[in-house]
């Protein structure tokens, strides 16, 4: 008699196990997997793998079938949803006994015995098993799966029981059919019903192969049938009968108007012809269309009238903006030497044209004239061309600084056309070159958009945010803006959808920055720098008054007999709301003013709104911005620095304090690499010069510890040296240092003050903070000029060689004294006196 065996039951919903089979079952029900791991506990690893009667989620003895397959478990992976392991089949069993034991069923089983034929020999046994064989490589093949793996696989088989499960677990079958060929235990049987389950297959598959031919080949009258169609118009229309292409008639009108150049003409005409042969229902002829239609809405022959008046030009920039004196000069300056050089190509264009008449050439040279008068009118002289270009400028400074609206500006007293795209996070360069023609959605790039949106060959063409390209694997934008901004080669700038060249030498372009160094070194070399700094607050002021506040007004629907806003509330605004170079913010803090009085007078809270200083705080709550403010007394190892960013400039304090240790320097603050190199410059050269300082030598056995506030914010850059020596020097050698005045300048081991830059920023960012004493580098006194009057009339400016220069003026007690750097240091029995060499 059969032994019997004793199994945690793993119960299949969809599927049967045939033996000697391996597949994945994924695990997820609690008795389920309490099941897996009752089998995982037994050396042997087996569960009954049985196939459910109907799928219901409880699981019951009852909704089990009798016959299933001892299955053991293989690789096991664990997961968040449960079990994923592989079970392979080893022999079938029948379930004498299923109940439920420790949260999962448990079945008592003999083996099943198979019922074999009484001669394995007998030539209908082997035939049905060489037919099986050979009818399962056949399906494998017409599957799809590789001739090699499925001889291999069924070669490795050798009895017929093992083959006819083994296919049947291969074949697609309902759970039914599965389950009845696993309830079959006569082996020839078995190999009969599997048999008939693969040829059903097989024709299966050449039934779907006939309806494919069938299919492809009524495609194929289908596309014949639409041919001779499209031919029968073409007769028809030959004979005045049915409709015309008239899309076709007008695209291809339009398009002999334009004066194209000649491969420009070669590839409209190429096209043209070829949607004509199509018919309106292909795919390509829409296609094709919307390409003619791209390049029939290119300004090829269509300019903008010129007129280049250098006093209507200032007037323009001196209404649109207020201040911006320098960056007012240079655009004045790059149109007044574009207004001679065309006035210059305009003679020479009539002096050839004279020449050309005086010579006998009047009849051809007057045609000529005509028919190249594009050309002539941009390209007089054809060598001297390009010079007259001029420069392409770039836009460098802080936000809301007025680039954008500069640009507009220019091309106002220009009377050219104004037009602007956003390069900021671009990082394909199809956008800029556009995409081929033959991918789908494909369209031209930004700069052919852009010129087909302006209209005309010579609009002003702002590049903003250009600082801001990407790069990633679909290419370098910035690298597709060189052929642009080069005047060299942007007369042949070919887009890759327009697929020809088209000339951009006449396009003004103009570009707009934040950060300057991350433009690309090549692309910023085709380019001239004009610097926008930030505004002073006075300017803030003026701007406000003269733009921002009758802009709101105006988009809030307000009027000055309903409100009136005071000087006094636009201060505050600036100082406790706002905190940048530009105007931007404070507009929209104006903006939210008037939103406020707005609300209150159409609530009938009041009739006429005056907001002052201390309005200003009741509309827009409690000030947003703190700024640094000048210290109020002189403290040991606190020193005022200067520091610039793009939203501005401000004032920082330097804190240095000694504390017991080993002699080490401790720096916290954020800083980055280079001023934390400035930092161990300026402790070498204390240490160096101890002595003269009027340091104690035991001061270096302790640690110092400088730190620059504010901790969350990154630091870095060299222009911190000057303010970090002197913070350290006075806490080493308990000088106090100056709260009133505010230093900046890169330093060396031997103590050089070397020059810097934002030195303007830096300046105004003081001035704000209250301090009017500046300590600069002696090299940058040039840089001083770009100060505003107003502002250098209130300042008492310093400038710095060496750090003995620094020291003298930042630290108490320090002078000079006969041409030498004394620091005097009151003792109890008198005055010591320190000398520095300077």
């Amino acid at each position: 008699m059969t032994e019997r065996l004793t199994l945690p039951v793993l119960p299949l919903r969809d599927f049967v196990l045939f033996p000697g089979v391996t597949a994945p079952i994924n695990a997820g029900k609690p008795a389920t997997l309490r099941a897996i791991e009752a089998a995982l506990n037994t050396p042997e690893r087996l569960v009954f793998a049985v196939s459910q009667r109907e799928d219901i989620q409880q699981v019951t003895p009852e909704s089990l079938h009798t016959i299933g397959t001892v299955a053991r478990i293989g690789q096991l992976q664990r997961g968040l949803a449960g079990m994923q392991l592989l079970l392979h089949g080893e022999h079938r069993g029948i379930a004498m006994k299923i109940t439920e034991q420790g949260g999962h069923l448990v079945a008592v089983l003999r083996e099943a015995e198979e019922m074999q034929p009484l001669n394995t020999q007998d030539p209908a046994f082997v035939g049905l098993f060489r037919e099986l064989r050979e009818r399962a490589a056949e399906l494998g093949a017409k599957a799809g799966l590789p001739e090699e793996v499925v001889q291999q696989v069924l070669e490795g088989v050798d009895e017929p029981s093992r083959l006819s499960d083994l296919v049947a677990g291969y074949t697609d079958l309902t759970k039914a059919q599965r389950q009845m060929l696993l309830e079959t235990l006569s082996v020839e049987e078995r190999m009969r019903r599997v048999l008939i389950h693969v040829q059903r297959q097989l024709s299966v598959l050449d039934a779907q192969q006939d309806i494919k031919s069938k299919v492809q080949e009524e495609l194929g009258d289908r596309q014949r049938e639409m041919f001779l169609r499209e031919q029968l118009k073409a007769i028809q229309k030959e004979l005045g009968e049915g409709e015309g292409g008239n899309d076709t008639d007008e695209l291809r009108e339009k398009l002999a108007k334009l004066d194209l150049p000649e491969e420009a003409r070669k590839e409209v005409d190429r096209e043209l012809n070829r949607l004509a042969r199509m018919g309106r229902e292909a795919m390509e002829a829409q296609v094709i269309r919307t390409y003619l239609e791209a390049i029939a809405e290119l300004p090829w022959n269509t300019r903008s009238d010129e007129h280049l008046d250098i006093p209507r030009a200032a007037e323009i920039l001196e209404t649109d903006h207020y201040a911006l004196g320098d960056v007012k000069d240079r655009v004045l300056e790059f149109l007044a030497v574009r207004q001679l050089r065309q006035a210059e190509a305009d003679a020479r264009k009539a002096e050839q044209e004279a020449e050309a008449l005086e010579n006998g050439e009047a009849a051809e040279g007057t045609e000529g004239v005509e028919t190249r008068e594009i050309e002539k009118e941009t390209l007089p002289g054809n060598a001297d061309e390009k010079t007259a270009k001029g420069p392409i400028l770039l836009f460098v400074g802080p936000p809301g600084v007025g680039k954008t609206s500069v640009a507009k500006s220019i091309a106002r007293s220009m009377g050219r056309k104004y037009v602007r795209i956003s390069l900021g996070g671009v990082r394909d360069e199809a956008d800029i070159r556009g995409h081929r023609r033959t991918y789908v959605g494909a369209m031209a790039g930004r700069i052919i958009q852009g010129m087909r949106h302006a209209g005309t060959k010579n609009p002003v063409f702002l590049l903003d945010e250009v600082d801001k390209l990407g790069v990633s694997f679909q290419g370098d934008p910035a690298s597709a803006l060189l052929e642009v901004l080069d005047p060299a080669q942007n007369d042949t700038f070919t887009d890759h959808y327009i697929g020809v060249p088209f000339d951009l030498s006449e396009v003004l372009f103009i570009a707009t920055a934040n950060f300057i160094q991350n433009i690309q070194g090549p692309l910023l070399d085709r380019m001239e720098v004009v610097e926008f700094s930030g505004y002073t607050e006075q300017e803030k002021l003026t701007i406000a008054q003269r733009y921002l506040v009758p802009r709101q007004l105006k988009e809030n629907g307000l009027s000055l007999e309903r409100i009136a806003i005071t000087d006094e509330a636009l201060a505050e605004v600036i100082s406790g709301y706002t905190r940048e170079s530009g105007v931007r913010q404070l507009e929209r803090q104006i903006g939210k003013l008037g939103r406020k009085v707005a609300r209150k007078i159409a609530g009938r809270e009041a009739e006429r709104v005056d907001v002052d200083a201390t309005k200003v705080r009741e509309l827009l709550g409690r000030p947003k911005v703190h700024p640094e403010r000048a210290a109020r007394a002189d403290q040991v190892g606190v020193a005022t620095g200067m520091y610039y960013t793009p939203m501005g400039g401000d004032i920082m304090f330097v804190e240095a304090s000694t504390m017991k240790g080993k002699g080490e320097l401790v720096l916290t603050g954020q800083l980055g690499d280079v001023m934390k190199e400035s930092a161990r410059a300026a402790w070498t050269y204390a240490r160096s010069h101890a002595e003269s300082l009027g340091i104690p030598g035991e001061c270096f056995e302790r640690d110092l510890h400088v730190h620059v506030p504010a901790g969350a914010i990154p630091k870095d850059g060299p222009s911190a040296g000057v303010t970090l020596a002197t913070a350290m020097v006075s806490a080493l050698s308990g000088r106090p240092a100056r709260h009133d005045i505010a230093m900046t300048g890169e330093i060396t081991l031997s103590g050089r003050v070397l020059p810097i830059g934002g030195v303007k920023e830096k300046v105004l960012g003081a001035v704000r903070s209250g301090i009017n004493e500046i300590l600069v580098p002696k090299d940058n006194e040039a840089d001083l000029d770009d100060l505003p009057q107003e502002v250098r009339d209130t300042l008492n400016i310093h400038l710095a060689e060496d750090l003995g220069d620094v020291l003298a003026l930042t630290l108490r007690g320090a002078s000079y004294r006969e041409g030498r750097l004394l620091f005097e240091t009151p003792l109890e029995s008198g005055t010591t006196f320190f000398q520095v060499p300077h």
